[in-house]
């Protein structure tokens, strides 16, 4: 039975909120067939389909187990999309959506964490560019030089390795590029108290706080 757009859409939320993966992927393909934007199944139906995720993670009731599935299956269905995504971006001409920096500091390796907080982010419209683990400053410079960005956002879960966030905040002072982005940090590691220690704009504890704390940022009328 054929269903209508707004049921497609639903659906898309429902079988992603349920880590259903081969539903999400039939749903997306019968919503594309039903004309619905790929706009819509993104930034509507699987960025919803997130946050209800995040809401669950932070009641308790899904688990990181949940988190880092959800994200996996979140990306396959970015990878099925991402031609149209593409093409729609220019046939407009210009890309709308705020850049996001987000690594791993140098010496740590460690990345689960840091993927689910990329997807949370691209789940609710934002461009993120995502530098990978064992990331020094000099990349963290060229990035920030090159695409832009509003958010810097650095990850650690070693103590030993936290300590170079300190580092690459003064890279930044020096290049005289600090004023020109915020910078959040995050991970096993690093603490609130930590974040203020080294002049990071803003702190946070798992995925679902890192995207209210970008937000909030970037509302701000000095952002």
């Amino acid at each position: 039975m054929t269903i209508t757009r707004d049921e497609a859409l639903e659906k898309i939320r429902e079988s992603l909120v349920e880590l259903d993966e081969d539903n999400l992927l039939s749903y997306i393909d019968e919503a594309l067939r039903q004309g619905v934007s790929v706009e819509d199944i993104v930034f509507k139906a699987m960025s919803e389909g997130m946050r209800e995720i995040g809401r669950l993670y932070e009641t308790g009731e899904y688990f990181l187990a949940e988190l880092m599935q959800a994200a996996e299956i979140f990306k396959k269905a970015i990878r099925k999309l991402n031609p149209l995504l593409e093409e729609k971006a220019k046939k407009l001409g210009v890309e709308k959506r705020d850049v996001i920096v987000i690594g791993t500091v140098k010496g740590d390796i460690h990345d689960i964490g840091k993927n689910i907080v990329a997807t949370m982010l691209s789940a609710s419209g934002f461009k993120v560019i995502d530098l990978g683990v064992d990331v020094d400053a000099e990349k963290f410079i060229e990035a920030v030089e090159k695409h832009k960005p509003k958010i810097l956002g650095m990850s650690a879960l070693l103590t030993t390795t936290a300590k170079y966030m300190e580092h690459v905040i003064k890279e930044l002072e020096k290049r005289g590029l600090r004023s020109k982005v915020k910078v959040i940090v995050g991970g096993a590691a690093v603490t609130n108290e930590y974040a203020k220690k080294i002049g990071a704009d803003g702190w946070a504890k798992n995925a679902v706080e890192a995207l209210r704390l970008v937000e909030e940022l970037l509302s701000r009328k000095d952002s």
